[in-house]
């Protein structure tokens, strides 16, 4: 490819307070924790840094607070080669910031979303020339779901087709549906889009719903392309041209920390889906940056270059 393709992202930006620890405290004991580590996180920064590690010219939309760990998110981006022009610095509320403990192989976690919340439509709304000049818009649900909304509207005004990773799970408007090029949930997520359409149903939610009917319902919402990804079991997929549920198996590899894995796949699969490549051959690129991932520690440290992936899918070639 002669020109990077351009990938706008909309998303959060987290700092990890990561504490280990033998056992979690009870309530009122105070312990000694054994390491504590920084780390950048948030959904929507880590799949901007997959992108750009995969050779993407990656724009972002957010927001931090006007703080130490503000500063260190955006340098943190800036490093990585993003585009950070479009993230707000706000006075009234700190940076997002996920508290993390690690116990006997548990984690007990607390997410204070702070500045995300800041990133709203009318910010969005100010940056309009992003979705102009993008090749693919990639979202997920840690920023307020009417600044999703917003975005999805703009990228469908200006005919950019739009990646959305609904994380954390959270109930969509069903007009919404039809606007996402490519609906990305895990296995957790799809039931959860299943159980809320049934709510706007009226329907009971607690029906159980097999894999198959959950597909169908969230295909008869005219979902264009709708992959469920499910860790080691690879992906599941289906589509309104090809509505037969399609299994691509996962790469098997030693796992050192899954944290950032789906953040892996979606930023690939953005970055494969911009350049044109087939369905079947973005999977199995989102899928070997996903495999990559999951060998290293940290969600955006581990994350693989171009070079890795490429290596890594000769190696494995079918």
């Amino acid at each position: 490819m002669n020109q990077p393709v351009q990938v706008l992202v909309i998303g959060s930006l987290n700092m990890d307070l990561v504490t280990e620890t033998e056992r979690a405290p009870q309530v009122g004991e105070t312990i000694m924790g054994s390491d504590f580590r920084q780390l950048p996180g948030g959904k929507g920064a880590n799949q901007a840094v997959a992108a750009a590690r995969l050779g993407a010219e990656v724009i972002m939309i957010g927001a931090v607070g006007n703080d130490d760990l503000g500063d260190h998110l955006i340098r943190t981006m800036a490093q990585e080669g993003i585009k950070t022009n479009a993230i707000r610095k706000v006075a009234d509320r700190p940076s997002g910031i996920a508290q993390i403990t690690l116990a006997q192989g548990d984690n007990r976690i607390i997410v204070v979303p702070g500045a995300n919340l800041a990133c709203t439509p009318e910010w969005v709304d100010q940056h309009q020339s992003l979705f102009q000049q993008a090749d693919i818009v990639v979202l997920q649900l840690e920023v307020p779901l009417n600044t999703v909304i917003r975005a999805v509207e703009l990228a469908n005004q200006y005919d950019v087709p739009v990646v959305l990773n609904p994380a954390p799970a959270q109930a969509l408007p069903a007009e919404l549906y039809h606007q996402i090029a490519y609906l990305t949930p895990n296995e957790t997520e799809l039931a959860y889009l299943i159980r809320s359409l049934r709510v706007q149903d009226g329907l009971d939610q607690d029906v159980v719903i097999q894999e198959k009917e959950g597909f169908a319902l969230l295909l008869e919402q005219k979902v264009p392309h709708l992959l469920m990804t499910v860790g080691a079991e690879g992906v599941f997929y289906a589509s309104q041209a090809n509505p037969q549920l399609q299994h691509h198996p996962a790469f098997p590899v030693a796992v050192v920390d899954t944290t950032g894995a789906g953040d892996a796949f979606n930023g690939a699969f953005a970055v494969a889906i911009a350049e044109g490549m087939s369905m079947e051959k973005s999977i199995r690129f989102a899928s070997a940056a996903a495999a990559l991932k999951v060998q290293k520690f940290g969600a955006q440290a581990g994350m693989p270059t171009r070079d890795q992936v490429e290596a890594f899918l000769e190696q494995h070639d079918e």
